[in-house]
């Protein structure tokens, strides 16, 4: 009697540990699927250097004589580093969570694919609200002058708004989500708009 006791109650263990399991399972894939939903848009550039020189100076003609021996540098070896802080928002507009657990990214200069990688933190995004997803991208802009010309680089500083976006800055991202133990990403990559007004 005593066996049977407790085959029934580590039976009921077992089942009580797999509703559990199927119940998370079941809130994974929701907010797994709910991603589908979301509204992803470039929100800003901030922190933009070229050759070690803050792209502002380049806008408001504020170049020091260090700033223009780096850019001349820069540009006669054909090698022009560009930094910056892309700013991604992901708005939920439903009333369920929604999750990501990758986000791979092409980020395009002027029409040209210049740089690509990958966020690899998770997120949630809240019911009704947004999230900012930052990227951090470093890349050679040598190649792209080279072809263009100096007055590439020019309208490439100039086209920034006061409010961080800018016509020359493209993106595309294709995010991933967990469906279990495996990393599932979107079939496509969503090619993002800038926001227009300030963020």
């Amino acid at each position: 009697m005593k066996k049977i006791t407790l085959a029934l109650v580590v039976a009921g263990s077992i089942l009580l540990s797999s509703c559990d399991i199927l119940t998370q399972l079941a809130g994974q894939f929701a907010s797994v699927a709910n991603l589908a939903n979301c509204e992803f848009s470039l929100k800003n550039v901030n922190n933009v250097s070229v050759a070690g020189v803050n792209v502002k100076n380049l806008t408001n003609g504020n170049l020091s004589a260090t700033d223009v021996v780096k850019l001349v540098a820069a540009y006669q070896s054909k090698k022009v580093p560009l930094t910056m802080d892309v700013n991604i928002d992901i708005k939920n507009p439903t009333q369920q969570q929604a999750s990501m657990t990758a986000l791979d990214w092409i980020l395009a200069i002027d029409g040209t694919d210049m740089a690509s990688g990958v966020n690899s933190k998770a997120y949630t995004i809240k019911p009704s609200l947004t999230t900012t997803v930052p990227l951090g991208v470093n890349t050679d802009l040598g190649q792209l002058f080279s072809q263009k010309g100096v007055n590439a680089l020019k309208n490439f500083a100039s086209s920034f708004a006061s409010d961080g976006t800018s016509s020359k800055v493209g993106l595309r991202v294709k995010p991933s989500m967990n469906v279990g133990t495996t990393q599932v990403p979107f079939p496509n990559y969503i090619k993002l708009e800038k926001k227009t007004g300030k963020s």
